[in-house]
């Protein structure tokens, strides 16, 4: 072992542990492409013996598998990632409200949450006509160019805004209306605070549009949430895209009142019970 390595070491209370979670996190990044031990081991800076004795142990908890080509992610972190998702109840109140609502039944729904300059999503409605160029649950897009993020990042003072992305790389250019600058990142922000929502048009992905709001925390240890819907640009109305809207603003009401009961937003619906 070098001089670094142990200076590492001391510094580092459970350096085997952290390698464990940094394991997880390469095999994560591989997006489901098989990561092999030398790969591991070189990402690491860690000898490959100690790399593989790290992989056995889990393997053996189930966190990951092993295949021809190397390694992928285990079946237990399904589990955790679902348990964590069903901490919130924002998420069984989202799915049951989607499901009936007029609008956002027939549309691609999701929920996201911030994670430095990205966003990562945490529940998905399919709607009747699913776009598959959309986040699924897990997925990490960047926070910049996207609805979500937006209405997230406007809650936050612009000297934040610009810490999180001093680094160009959180621009990066995904079509031609990509915003590629802090400056046009705060001004978009801004009008996300003027309007009160957000809106992605076409800068994730050429002809689909996006509209979010910001749901607060709950409590001080829950993180905020955004509410965003996606659908293609030419096939959405003014007021298919007014209507959406103003579902979203009222299943926002609904999940930021936990003792509200979410009420079925159908038309007609009172009339019926």
């Amino acid at each position: 072992m070098s001089v670094d390595e142990d200076d590492s070491s001391a510094r580092d209370p459970a350096p085997a542990l952290r390698r464990g979670v940094r394991i997880l996190g390469i095999l994560t990044e591989a997006q489901g492409r098989a990561v092999g031990l030398t790969e591991i081991a070189r990402a690491l800076k860690a000898p490959k013996s100690s790399t593989s004795n790290l992989c056995v142990v889990l393997e053996e908890s189930g966190l990951i598998r092993r295949v021809e080509a190397g390694y992928l992610l285990g079946h237990r972190t399904v589990e955790f990632g679902g348990a964590y998702i069903h901490s919130f109840n924002e998420v069984r109140e989202f799915y049951r409200y989607c499901a009936t609502a007029a609008a956002l039944s027939q549309e691609v729904v999701q929920i996201a949450m911030l994670d430095g300059s990205d966003v990562l999503y945490l529940a998905r409605h399919e709607g009747s006509a699913p776009l598959r160029l959309t986040a699924g649950i897990g997925d990490r897009f960047p926070a910049a160019p996207t609805a979500v993020g937006n209405a997230l990042l406007a809650a936050l003072p612009d000297d934040e805004v610009a810490r999180l992305f001093r680094d160009p790389a959180a621009f990066p250019r995904r079509t031609a209306q990509s915003v590629r600058t802090l400056p046009d990142l705060l001004a978009k922000l801004e009008l996300v605070r003027r309007r009160g929502y957000a809106v992605d048009e076409n800068e994730v992905h050429p002809g689909i549009s996006g509209v979010a709001v910001r749901m607060p925390p709950r409590s001080s240890s829950s993180p905020a949430l955004a509410i965003g819907c996606t659908f293609l640009t030419a096939a959405t109305s003014d007021l298919q895209q007014e209507t959406i809207l103003a579902e979203l603003f009222e299943l926002e009401r609904l999940m930021e009142n936990p003792m509200q009961p979410i009420s079925d937003p159908r038309p007609g619906a009172e009339a019926d019970s």
